[in-house]
């Protein structure tokens, strides 16, 4: 490469900066060929998840299993050589290695020949799923302490008759000095980790399920994660920044799936004022529209308190909603300001003009001359919640992670993630949302709902921007909500199923359409031709025949029910979505019942496979996002050399 001296004056400072970090021409040249070697390496395998939704059971198990692609490289590898059940036994070694070394122990099964047999079959394995990445990268991954030895075990070519006793070696001395537990843990789940080299979630951590705080301990531990922001999350990143409207909906979500101890015992926020407050108002009330979910192993006593614990914060809850849409007419949601339509009298509500009955007519924290106001009592109660949530460190510390992690939308080597809705018009047109005044669609929308969502949490009094926040779970026009309205009041006041509909906006009757998908990858800057859209947020029901691929392959949905509340609907247990080097392959998977049943009987996820595209030629990091940028790199150092050849720049010796 000539370098001119326009050009050198161009980018004299960049130069001048590259040349602090690779001082002479050898170390340039030495940096153009490795990012250039690099370039050809096949590209790394990637995961997308999407609406988790605190089943953390499955969730790990789909990691740790790689969404079944580790069990189809065992079969890869050892093929004839081992029986199915040694096949299931090994494979549950990589996903459950302390547990299933214990039940090993429990059945005298750990001798040193069955740990010198294991630990070579893990280093093939180990090999063989590392072999796409660099050396330096995969030292990067391995334990401080072992990482030599591991490295050399991985490393040596075992059909060269002199290397073959140092691999024996290596071997036989691991298990002499008792640390071939240790080891085969470190195997495993260096096997876990370089089986997935990014991992995309879709949106929906939280809500519905047991342990979503596990879920997010687990993704603060991974190597390579994006969060794209469903609206369960952005509840939760609200109540974090002491939004009480946000504080209100989780609690009451939490309460209608008996999953209160989330909040209490995993995020050590105090609930005694709550439940002291209900009992108090709602005492003689039997609450008989509050039942929660899973809750057959409550006593009695048990659930009525929880009956009046989530009447009680369903109706703080509609106040404080209601206090955000009066003073946010531009949100343009006023057929949900219904408490002001209630009439105890004649025990009906008026919903979008016409009356309803209504199955419970005891308000006594309600003013209908001022319906939206919280009651004294109610006003107190909030802002000890409030400061409960602000304070609870581990929830905090989640809430970060999500907001340095997360986005509005993601664009990552062709693929658009998002995970609700594009606003658009019937016609197929990008529809506007106006903020402060200005009317923004689209990618511009979503860039400017991204910003608000952070000021939310960063900047705590900027209110119109909490409100927003508030919009995004809800909102007729939000991305991440997608239908008319949120029909809460309605499912739990009125018994007619007429208003319990929750009617899809236009994207859902479109996303079929292959050009209104091209339209808005084109908007987000995508090449329509090759790019596609991954999506989340509503289940695909594969048992009635829905397939989560629409749009002639240009949109994927990736949702598949992983909340057990929706296996029913879907007839699944969730998708993966996998781009690796040879294309995009969406995995279904079927059914878990958990990891001590699994270790105990060797039973994995079922999991089916389509592809989606299947690449005569494996991809390379040459055509990722990655590789992009290492080749703006390879350009910079190419110019630098040319500068130290030329006389631009003197070389740094010594």
């Amino acid at each position: 490469m000539k370098l001119t001296e326009k050009q050198f004056k161009e980018n004299r400072r960049f130069l001048e900066l590259l040349s602090d970090e690779f001082p002479t021409i050898r170390t340039a040249k030495s940096e153009i060929i490795n990012l250039e070697a690099i370039l050809n390496l096949p590209k790394g395998t990637e995961h997308f998840l999407s609406d988790i939704h605190g089943e953390y059971e499955t969730f790990k198990h789909i990691l740790s299993n790689s969404s079944g692609v580790i069990r189809r490289r065992i079969n890869d590898i050892f093929g004839n050589k081992l029986t199915d059940s040694e096949k299931n036994e090994f494979a549950m070694l990589i996903y459950y290695p302390v547990a299933m070394l214990d039940k090993l122990e429990s059945e005298n099964k750990l001798t040193d020949e069955w740990y010198s047999i294991n630990l070579k079959r893990l280093v093939t394995v180990a090999a063989y799923i590392t072999s796409k990445y660099t050396h330096s990268k995969v030292r990067k991954s391995l334990p401080a302490d072992y990482a030599y030895i591991i490295d050399e075990l991985l490393n040596i070519n075992k059909d060269f008759r002199n290397r073959s006793d140092y691999f024996e070696s290596i071997i036989s001395s691991i298990i002499k000095n008792g640390t071939a537990r240790e080891f085969i843990y470190e195997l495993a789940h260096l096997i876990q980790r370089m089986s997935i080299d990014r991992l995309h979630i879709v949106g929906d951590i939280f809500d519905r399920g047991p342990s979503p705080d596990k879920v997010m301990d687990e993704l603060m531990k991974t190597n390579g994660v994006d969060i794209q922001w469903g609206n369960h999350d952005v509840v939760w990143m609200g109540a974090a920044a002491g939004i009480k409207a946000y504080i209100a909906i989780v609690l009451r979500i939490s309460a209608r799936y008996n999953n209160l101890d989330i909040i209490e015992e995993a995020y050590g926020i105090n609930l005694f004022p709550l439940y002291e407050f209900a009992s108090e108002v709602y005492g003689d009330d039997p609450c008989n529209g509050f039942k929660p979910k899973n809750s057959s192993a409550l006593t009695k006593k048990q659930v009525e308190l929880l009956r009046r614990v989530h009447k009680a914060i369903s109706i703080i809850q509609f106040k404080l909603e209601g206090q955000i849409i009066k003073r946010n007419p531009q949100f343009d949601m006023d057929d949900r300001l219904l408490l002001e339509n209630i009439n105890t009298a004649t025990s009906q509500v008026k919903i979008n003009g016409r009356f309803y009955k209504i199955n419970d007519t005891y308000f006594p924290t309600l003013d209908f001359d001022n319906p939206y106001a919280l009651t004294a009592d109610e006003e107190v109660l909030m802002e000890k919640l409030r400061k409960n949530f602000r304070n609870s460190e581990k929830l905090q510390k989640h809430i970060h992670f999500l907001y340095s992690n997360g986005s509005m939308y993601l664009k990552y080597n062709d693929l658009l993630l998002y995970h609700g809705a594009i606003p658009l018009t019937f016609k197929g047109n990008l529809k506007s949302l106006k903020i402060n005044g200005k009317k923004y669609k689209g990618k511009a929308l979503l860039d400017q709902l991204d910003k608000l969502a952070r000021r939310a949490y960063y900047n705590r009094d900027d209110i119109r921007a909490q409100d927003y926040l508030w919009y995004l779970w809800c909102g007729p026009d939000s991305p991440l909500f997608g239908k008319k309205k949120m029909a809460t009041f309605e499912r739990y006041f009125v018994n007619s199923k007429k208003v319990h509909k929750e009617e899809r906006k236009a994207y859902y009757k479109l996303r079929e359409d292959p050009q209104v998908i091209e339209m808005i990858l084109d908007n987000f800057g995508l090449d329509p031709q090759t790019s596609r859209v991954v999506n989340g947020h509503v289940p695909v029901k594969v048992i009635k025949g829905e397939s989560p691929v629409k749009a002639d392959g240009k949109l994927i949905v990736i949702d598949g029910g992983m909340s057990q509340p929706y296996q029913t609907v879907t007839g699944i247990a969730g998708f993966t979505l996998i781009s690796n080097s040879f294309g995009l392959v969406i995995v279904s998977h079927h059914g878990f019942k958990g990891r001590k049943e699994a270790v105990e009987t060797g039973e994995d996820i079922i999991s089916s496979y389509e592809f989606l595209d299947d690449n005569k030629i494996r991809k390379t990091v040459a055509i990722t996002d990655t590789g992009r940028v290492l080749k703006e790199q390879i350009e910079g150092l190419q110019m630098l050399a040319a500068a130290y050849t030329q006389g631009f720049i003197n070389e740094k010796h010594g």
